[in-house]
């Protein structure tokens, strides 16, 4: 029988990307640490993918690094000339608008409904 993780080593985020009906989908919920996301970029390398949406309404804690994550996803599609709704938590807004104050504004980003 396999022991149980201890609460302090179980993963309290994640960083996916998901396939769906409704295209690619950059999924991050929780605490979005720089460990998350260091093994979100092992799995699935550093260049951005194509995504069609980015989901990240249920993100508790966006760490620097899972930051800028998003915000190379983001800057990718508008390079490409796509624009890629973004589903926030409030977390995710507030820094996605301090991150765009510092920056030229990223094309297609909605918020929360």
């Amino acid at each position: 029988m396999t022991s149980p993780l201890s609460a302090g080593s179980a993963a309290r985020g994640v960083v996916r990307l998901l396939n769906t009906s409704a295209g690619r989908v950059l999924c991050l919920a929780g605490q979005v640490d720089e460990a998350v996301v260091a093994a979100f970029l092992q799995r699935y390398g550093r260049e951005p993918a194509r995504v069609d949406r980015i989901e990240a309404g249920s993100v508790t804690s966006l760490s620097p690094p899972a930051l800028d994550l998003v915000l190379d996803h983001l800057h990718a599609a508008e390079l490409a000339g796509r624009a890629v709704p973004v589903l926030r938590s409030p977390l995710v807004e507030r820094l996605l608008g301090t991150a765009r104050a510092a920056q030229a504004p990223v094309a297609g980003a909605t918020t929360r409904a």
